[in-house]
């Protein structure tokens, strides 16, 4: 039995979205702030700068804090709170804490800031910020929450959460024996080995994220290739807009032209295929130009145009063609059609004394 073959909608496949975005796609997507970035490296790199700070300036706030609680327990508890004091009290407390606190805010932040640029370069855009009254619609809300991509992307989550949890288990069980004998140890030995611990688990699961990030930003602007072909089709313009944009150029170019022919001199001809229009003035020329040209329905235009202005209308097959091919409208002729161009204008020029 011969089997009934269905036809197949070629549109479901060109909606698929399997081509790279184009450069303009991630430009307009750049503009709106959508960077592929990962979180979890600024929150790395700020633990390591805050452990780093600590390390770097500890004499600073031990002195700190001890001045701090000295003066705490040695004045201020015994001092009478009143109204008047109590203000100027919290004022230096609040002050002092502020001291010792600004290196660790100010390397973070720093840090913070450097490793996003570091990430995605310099971009500031507000686009995040502008109120869109679209996502207030609470039934597009509970279609987004309900829907089959929401459900994908919640079992995606759990396996990038279970992932992390079995990083985080097999490198702790892997130090199991160590972290049992930090009680015994100095707490700045017990400190510096949390420090290491956290930061290779930081900078792990950093990279993994930004991986994951890069992964799904790419996916994310990838483009069908008819919305290519509709993106090229748009930059480049519409192919019917443009053709009428050329033949609207050509008319005008033409309406130019005819309005310098009655300044020519003379018109060689084919005698009716291919029509040319040469000037010359001796005292502002160097050499002869051409102000006109036209084949087969223009160049018929152009003789009739120069019989209405009196305009000598010569036969010369090869220079015609010569001239037609070598010399756009408002170049002077090449020196190699110097000799033939110059025996037309002295036969023109006979012509026009005699008259």
């Amino acid at each position: 039995m011969n089997s009934v073959r269905k036809p197949i909608n070629l549109q479901f496949f060109a909606q698929e979205k399997t081509e790279k975005a184009t450069p303009k796609k991630r430009a307009d997507a750049r503009k709106k702030g959508q960077v592929a970035k990962s979180i979890e490296i600024p929150g790395a790199l700020v633990l390591l700068s805050a452990f780093m700070i600590f390390s770097l300036f500890g004499s600073y706030f031990y002195n700190g804090l001890h001045h701090v609680f000295t003066f705490v327990f040695t004045q201020y508890l015994l001092t009478e709170v009143t109204v008047e004091n109590i203000a100027p009290m919290f004022l230096q407390l609040a002050q002092d804490a502020l001291l010792l606190v600004a290196p660790i805010m100010l390397g973070c932040f720093l840090v913070a800031v450097l490793s996003l640029y570091a990430q995605v370069g310099p971009l500031l855009t507000g686009y995040s910020l502008t109120p869109r009254f679209s996502k207030l619609s609470p039934i597009r809300g509970l279609k987004q929450i309900f829907s089959m991509r929401s459900i994908v992307e919640l079992c995606k989550t759990l396996l990038k959460l279970s992932i992390i949890g079995i990083i985080v288990y097999l490198t702790l069980w892997g130090e199991r024996g160590t972290i049992t004998e930090l009680a015994a140890v100095p707490l700045e030995h017990a400190a510096t080995y949390t420090a290491q611990v956290l930061f290779s688990l930081g900078v792990a699961l950093a990279l993994l994220d930004f991986a994951y990030q890069k992964y799904e930003y790419e996916k994310s602007l990838r483009m069908s290739k008819q919305e290519v072909k509709d993106e090229h089709k748009k930059m480049e313009g519409d192919p019917l807009i443009k053709s009428k944009i050329r033949e609207r150029q050509r008319r005008m170019a033409i309406r130019r032209m005819m309005q310098e022919l009655p300044k020519a001199d003379v018109v060689i001809t084919n005698p009716t295929h291919y029509a040319v229009a040469l000037q010359y003035d001796q005292d502002t020329m160097d050499a002869p130009k051409v102000i006109a040209k036209g084949q087969d329905y223009l160049a018929l235009r152009i003789r009739e145009a120069a019989r209405e202005h009196g305009i000598v209308i010569m036969e010369n097959k090869p220079l015609a063609r010569a001239l037609y091919d070598q010399v756009e409208i408002g170049e002077t002729i090449p020196p190699e059609l110097f000799q033939a161009v110059a025996e037309v204008l002295a036969y023109v020029y006979r012509i026009k004394r005699k008259v």
